[in-house]
């Protein structure tokens, strides 16, 4: 298999991933906390590789500790919650930023950081992110109900007698597993482009949850493919291809949803 046939399946698995995740955390209205989250690890991510631990462990170690601290302000201070998730995500960007600047030393450039390298995935990439994906999938087979009766009835979910911490905390692990798995090929910058855009896209397209839940899969997966081949036809950045199909998408589906409401 050659790097670009790995960087296919890489942006295919990461695509399928960010478009089935990326439904949930649209509909619980979570994007800030994905861009807060692929910003934020940065600094969990220097420390890693200072360790010489990997970095995905070390992003993951940063999404606990994150979650952990917003959650404690939650409870505290639900009023100032989205203020302090911004505050977290350009103070945790800046702390990496530093860190690398006072070791020079280490081999984690900022740019494939930022925007991702997915022409440079490895087995081991594809693996963790056919894990997640296939975990993730199981999950929505278990307590897909579930969630669904969450999100569009919190009250109603409540009064039946469930308990919302348990949705909430498989929502935040589903969140956090599909940002650690799709920042390698990805960049904190550009994962969020394929979680948001092709769920937003299918919430245009279509009325139902089970309708979001194929639909933003497959644009995602689309979105992936075109961005790479075009990259490799036009001599592109991968990463910034990637995004940019995958918000004409989004623009695309819009513009559909509004003509078919004026006809």
């Amino acid at each position: 298999m050659t790097y670009f046939d790995r960087a296919l399946v890489a942006i295919a698995l990461a695509g399928a991933l960010s478009g089935l995740a990326g439904t949930f955390i649209l509909l619980r209205r979570r994007v800030l906390l994905v861009q807060a989250l692929t910003h934020a690890t940065f600094p969990g991510a220097v420390v890693a590789v200072l360790l010489g631990l990997s970095v995905q462990l070390g992003a993951l170690s940063a999404s606990v500790l994150i979650l952990v601290l917003l959650i404690l302000i939650g409870r505290a201070r639900p009023a100032i919650l989205q203020a302090a998730t911004g505050v977290l995500l350009t103070a945790g960007f800046a702390v990496g930023i530093l860190l690398q600047a006072m070791n020079p030393e280490v081999p984690l450039r900022l740019d494939a950081y930022l925007f991702g390298s997915v022409l440079a995935s490895t087995s081991t990439d594809i693996v963790v992110l056919g894990t997640v994906l296939g975990g993730t999938v199981l999950v929505l087979i278990v307590f897909g109900r579930r969630l669904e009766f969450y999100l569009f009835d919190h009250v109603g979910y409540q009064v039946s007698g469930m308990r919302p911490w348990r949705a909430e905390l498989v929502l935040l692990a589903m969140t956090v597993a599909t940002v650690v798995a799709t920042m390698p090929a990805l960049g904190a910058l550009l994962t969020i482009s394929l979680i948001a855009a092709p769920a937003a896209a299918a919430k245009e397209l279509t009325s139902t949850l089970r309708g979001m839940v194929v639909i933003a899969p497959v644009l995602a997966v689309c979105a992936g493919i075109v961005g790479l081949l075009l990259s490799r036809w036009w001599g592109l950045a991968a990463g910034a291809s990637v995004a940019v199909v995958a918000c004409l998408i989004y623009v695309g589906a819009a513009l559909s949803a509004r003509i078919r409401a004026r006809a």
